[in-house]
């Protein structure tokens, strides 16, 4: 009987695209003081197209922590410190245009009403991730928040979710772990849970199903699922 969902936040519960293409766009053009030709150069650095607003599918944007994005930056920024860089992009990231992949409150009450515990992981840093859940006014429906930076390590580790368990007293078998990416459904493999793959980040179905217990096409299909594991 699955007692709790841990939930992704970049490209799970928000629209990936929607959301960081914006982020990327306003960080580099800063970082470039307004040169577009360095902005682009500097996007290249992390798989992002500032022309067509798009991401590789192997840009580290998708799934690295802030720090595994600026140290591929650093480099191309001459007096740059990796820290200052981090905190800086927190703090754009903090204040982010957020995309709901579907109407969220809703969705996760009624989650909350079938008694499930909710968990958000994330390799984004705690305090921006808890930004953005207050700013869709869905902050208090969670029992357990960790960024890359809470001190259980990063996704593919298991760490955030084994603390999420942990934190709510659920065995990892009772739990469902939703993403949209490879890291992802790694976590969940290592954490010995089930694993729910979902198409509102950049990978394509093919490259999540098998690892996963099932892909969906956005987070409004759990209750289905639910059902019929039921």
């Amino acid at each position: 009987m699955i007692g709790g969902i841990i939930f992704d936040k970049d490209g799970t519960l928000f629209d990936f695209r929607a959301t960081w293409a914006a982020w990327a766009e306003r960080l580099l053009i800063d970082l470039a003081n307004g040169d577009m030709q360095r902005a682009e150069s500097l996007g290249a650095a992390i798989g992002f197209d500032l022309a067509t607003r798009e991401f590789a599918w192997d840009s580290p944007v998708i799934a690295g922590t802030p720090p595994e994005i600026a140290s591929l930056l650093v480099p191309h920024l001459p007096g740059a410190r990796q820290d200052g860089l981090v905190a800086r992009m927190n703090l754009l990231a903090a204040e982010v245009p957020l995309a709901e992949a579907v109407p969220l409150r809703p969705l996760l009450t009624g989650l909350r009403d079938r008694g499930l515990r909710l968990g958000l992981v994330t390799n984004d840093a705690e305090a921006p991730a808890r930004a953005h859940l207050h700013r869709s006014d869905i902050a208090d429906l969670f029992d357990f928040v960790a960024g890359c930076d809470s001190g259980y390590g990063a996704k593919p580790g298991p760490g955030q979710l084994l603390a999420f368990c942990e934190a709510v007293a659920l065995d990892p078998e009772r739990v469902v772990m939703v993403g949209d990416s490879l890291h992802d459904l790694l976590a969940g493999e290592r954490a010995r849970m089930r694993k729910v793959g979902v198409l509102t980040g950049i990978a394509l179905a093919p490259e999540l199903q098998d690892h996963a217990d099932a892909v969906l096409r956005d987070i409004g299909g759990l209750p289905a699922w639910l059902d019929e594991l039921a």
